[in-house]
């Protein structure tokens, strides 16, 4: 699994010119699924993705964790993130998991960051989605579970 963490002053998601999704101080994580992956690599990653400490304390240092700042979570399905663009200028989505494998890892995704004490805010898997984030920092941090295991 491979998840793209944005710290945002906001954030939102738009399906349909409805805004299904909203969060102010917080992560936005774009979430991608490979298919090989496993419910051990979901729980994984959400550990992992939030417990960042990457907001600034009282210092101006990246000290600071998603719960002491009182931050939300958007979570947005994102294929794209196994993009193969090795050959040629098309872009290959064969490396992102199928919507039966993928699905149930993004719902438990979400599952995972209520679990930590997050109502996650969401998209819709496989709409057609317009997101907007007002990005802090900016600070963005590209995790992969095939380097968290």
């Amino acid at each position: 699994m491979r998840a793209v963490v944005t710290r945002v002053k906001s954030a939102s998601v738009t399906i349909a010119g409805e805004t299904v999704g909203k969060i102010g101080k917080g992560f936005l994580i774009l979430l991608g699924v490979a298919p090989d992956d496993t419910p051990v690599q979901c729980k994984k990653l959400a550990e992992k993705a939030l417990g960042l400490r990457i907001f600034c304390d009282e210092n101006d240092k990246m000290n600071l964790d998603l719960h002491t700042v009182g931050g939300q979570v958007l979570v947005v399905s994102q294929f794209t993130l196994f993009a193969d663009c090795k050959k040629g200028k098309r872009p290959s989505f064969i490396g992102a998991a199928d919507p039966e494998l993928a699905i149930p890892l993004y719902e438990m995704f979400l599952d995972e960051c209520r679990a930590r004490g997050f109502a996650p805010e969401h998209g819709q898997f496989g709409a057609d989605m317009l997101v907007a984030s007002e990005n802090d920092g900016p600070v963005t941090i590209l995790l992969d579970t095939d380097e968290l295991m």
